[in-house]
This record gives C-alpha cells, sequence and structure tokens, in this order.
C-alpha cells in the first residue's frame, strides 16, 4: 500500500536591522524588530492560520486518516510566543489530533553541523526540548537545515538515538532508482532515509501558477492520476515542502487552497493509497536500497547543494568568522552575547549574501530584506564586529574584577 507523507518546513529568522559601521560601539540592539513583526504578521495571515485551519478541518473530515508532518525552527516559535500566540496555539490544536508529527531540526536553523558538531547537538537538543513543551512529543526523525546532509550526519543521528532522517532524493545520486521508497546510509544500519520526491513536490511549490507550465492548471484530480499511477512502483510518496507555499508563496487567489481541500480525498478514493508520518513509514517499510551521499547534499536551488550558503567569499568569511568565537562565547557566561552569537548562525543570514544570477538568484532576491548581497553582508558584518568588540569588553571586566578580588584577598 503506497504511503502519502506530507512534511512541511516552518521557518522565520530574526532579521538584522541595516546597522552601520557608525553604530558600532553605539548601539547593541542588532534586529529589525518591525521587518520581523510586519513579515511574520503578513504570513500568519496570509498562510499560518488559513491553513492551519484548513489542515485540521481535512483531519476530521477524512476521520484521522489525512496525516502531516511538520518541522518549526526555534526561531519561528520564538516569534509566535512574541507576536503571534493565536499561530502557536493553532500548531498545538493541531497536535492534539494525534495525527500531525513534529521533526526535529537545529534550533536556530543554522549549518551548525558543518562547522560545530557540538554547537549542532546542543542546538538539537534545545529543539527537541521545546518541541516536547509545546506539542508534548519526542521527536524522532530529524531533517537537517534546509535539509543538508551526509553520510556523516546519518551516522551522527544514529547516534543521537534518532530513526529516520529527513534528506533531498537527488537524481545524481539515486542514478535513475525511485525515490519512493525508503532508503539507508552506508554507514548506519540503525535509521531509515525518506527521499523528497522533488517532482512531485515542485510540482506543488514552484509550478503551481506557473501560466507557461504544461500542466497548468494543476487540480487536485490531475495530480491524484500522477499519484496514484505509481501503485506497484514505490511505497513512500515524500511530498516535503515550504509551509509557506499555501497563500504566501502560492497566493489563495491562484486556487492553491482548493487544491488543498480537495486533494486527500482524491488520493484516497484509491483503496491502496493512505497518508502516513514519517514515523509511520518508518515503522512499516523496510529500506530497500543504499543512499551513499559522500558530499553534502540540500534541497536549495538547482545545484542541490551548499552553494546557497557557502559560494562566496563574503559568506565564508562571515560563517567563519562567526563560529571562530565559539569558545569565547561558551566561556563568556553573559546569555545574552551567547542568544545574539546563536541567531547569527542562521542559515538566512548566508543565503541573503548569495551572489547567483538567473532563476536561483530571482528566488534568493524574493527572501531577501536588503537590496544587494553587499549589503547583507555589511550590515552582518558590522554587527558581528559590535558583537566581537562586547565580548571582548566583558573579557576586560572579568579580568579587571578577577583583579580586585585577589587585591582583597591579599
Amino acid at each position: 500500500m503506497p504511503s502519502i507523507c506530507f512534511y512541511f518546513q516552518v521557518h522565520q529568522p530574526f532579521r538584522i536591522r541595516p546597522y552601520s559601521f557608525f553604530d558600532i560601539g553605539n548601539s547593541h540592539f542588532y534586529e529589525d524588530d518591525a521587518k520581523n513583526r510586519e513579515i511574520l504578521n503578513k504570513v500568519a495571515d496570509k498562510c499560518y492560520l488559513k491553513t492551519n485551519q484548513k489542515m485540521l478541518n481535512l483531519i476530521h473530515r477524512h476521520k484521522g486518516k489525512f496525516r502531516i508532518s511538520y518541522s518549526i525552527s526555534g526561531m519561528a516559535i520564538e516569534q509566535f510566543e512574541k507576536y503571534r500566540p493565536d499561530v502557536l496555539q493553532s500548531f498545538i490544536d493541531l497536535s492534539n489530533t494525534g495525527c500531525v508529527e513534529f521533526i526535529s531540526e537545529t534550533y536556530n536553523h543554522s549549518l551548525s553541523f558543518i562547522f560545530s558538531k557540538t554547537e549542532f547537538q546542543r542546538q538539537v537538543r534545545k529543539h527537541a526540548a521545546m518541541i516536547k513543551k509545546y506539542f508534548n512529543q519526542v521527536p524522532e526523525v530529524f531533517r537537517n537545515t534546509e535539509l543538508i546532509y551526509n553520510n556523516e550526519l546519518a551516522a551522527f543521528m544514529a547516534e543521537m538515538g534518532y530513526k529516520g532522517i529527513i534528506c533531498e532524493g537527488v537524481d545524481r545520486l539515486l542514478g535513475g532508482r525511485s525515490p519512493n521508497f525508503v532508503y539507508r546510509p552506508v554507514n548506519a544500519i540503525d535509521i531509515k532515509l525518506l527521499l523528497k520526491n522533488h517532482r512531485l513536490s515542485d510540482d506543488i511549490a514552484f509550478r503551481f501558477s506557473d501560466k507557461g507550465w504544461t500542466e497548468f492548471p494543476l487540480r487536485a484530480d490531475k495530480f491524484k492520476n500522477w499519484v496514484h499511477s505509481i501503485a506497484g512502483h514505490g511505497e513512500t510518496i515524500n511530498l516535503f515542502m515550504d509551509y509557506e507555499t499555501f497563500g504566501e508563496h502560492q497566493w489563495e487567489s491562484t486556487g492553491i487552497f482548493d487544491f488543498l481541500d480537495h486533494l486527500p480525498g482524491e488520493i484516497l478514493s484509491h483503496p491502496d493509497f493512505d497518508f502516513k508520518t514519517p514515523s509511520e513509514v518508518i515503522a512499516s517499510c523496510p529500506s530497500r536500497d543504499v543512499y551513499d551521499v559522500h558530499d553534502f547534499t540540500s534541497w536549495a536551488d538547482t545545484e542541490r547543494d551548499l552553494s546557497a550558503w557557502l559560494s562566496n567569499s563574503m559568506q565564508l568569511e562571515a560563517i567563519k568568522r562567526v563560529y571562530s568565537l565559539e569558545k569565547e562565547m561558551r566561556a563568556c557566561g553573559d546569555l545574552h552575547l551567547q542568544e545574539v552569537w546563536e541567531r547569527l548562525q542562521t542559515s538566512d543570514h548566508y543565503y541573503y549574501m548569495c551572489t547567483k544570477f538567473w532563476n536561483d538568484g530571482d528566488v534568493h532576491k524574493y527572501f531577501s530584506p536588503f537590496d544587494s548581497p553587499y549589503d547583507a553582508y555589511m550590515y552582518f558584518m558590522n554587527v558581528f564586529s559590535d558583537l566581537e568588540c562586547s565580548l571582548k569588553a566583558l573579557g576586560r571586566k572579568t579580568k579587571i574584577k578577577i583583579g580586585i578580588n585577589r587585591f582583597q584577598m591579599n
């Protein structure tokens, strides 16, 4: 019986403000609070609340047969707490149905696995604690930031006790094989891999409203036929996408909500098909083959690699400078400085610095709050410089305090 495994990414970064060179040493307020509030309110009203209500209705309409999963970054949950507690409650309501699984990820939506395994592990555990706090679930399936994955990550997550990883089904690595089966990594026997079917996923996420697409318009009955044609040739059809697909990237006027409203019923009209969460797929399906990934892959851009975040000298300098402070940050004991440092790890900052052109460049420009990648880099490095100065000043104060205490003791 083939299963549809729906997974949605929910993430909002804390964007930094245009922080000038002259702010360094004079202002320690880095984030664009007005912009963060404005964007979250817009997406909450256009996507989160409407789509969550739709999902809740579909779960009830189909008597629990419609099942879905989310990973919500710690940054997004913090913004829900701060700006939109009604959105957070709507996700809690979904969790209470018993038909929704919440997936583990890095708390800060970071690239920490590449630069610091210690920081990565800390963030994963912090995120899992937040999922337990709000949704009363202990995550068993992991998705790394932007589906970044390789063999080393699989072994690491198996050691942490996870049962599955969500990742991209990259054509060049599948070598003609189907992503519609459960796979296993080369070096970890106790963990399974769920690979995104990027063609069917992107038909919804990217091509749905493209009038130049040969399959436009996409309706639920047409999509159902594509899915049902996989019967006998797959065991899990993994549809992974940004949650903002519904109402934000694909506006309500495109018919995306009508499509979503009819899709579960169309899929379930075939008696051999059902919906499962990632953990349910892992529990019910054996791994059929090995998925061998030496170099990092992701679900970003046409290359499906790390070039969205680490392809130019600005990005590399910025991220290496941030992680160079790890030891001092953990030793300083200042919770505010540590929080600033952690938020500077959020992958979006480096995404905004990307200098790609053509189609990928248009996508990067759409998401960036800055006029250019160079502005993104400049403001980020100004913030970093002020943070570095604050850390050094704290160190000098600590040394002076220690010196005074020693003098008094003598």
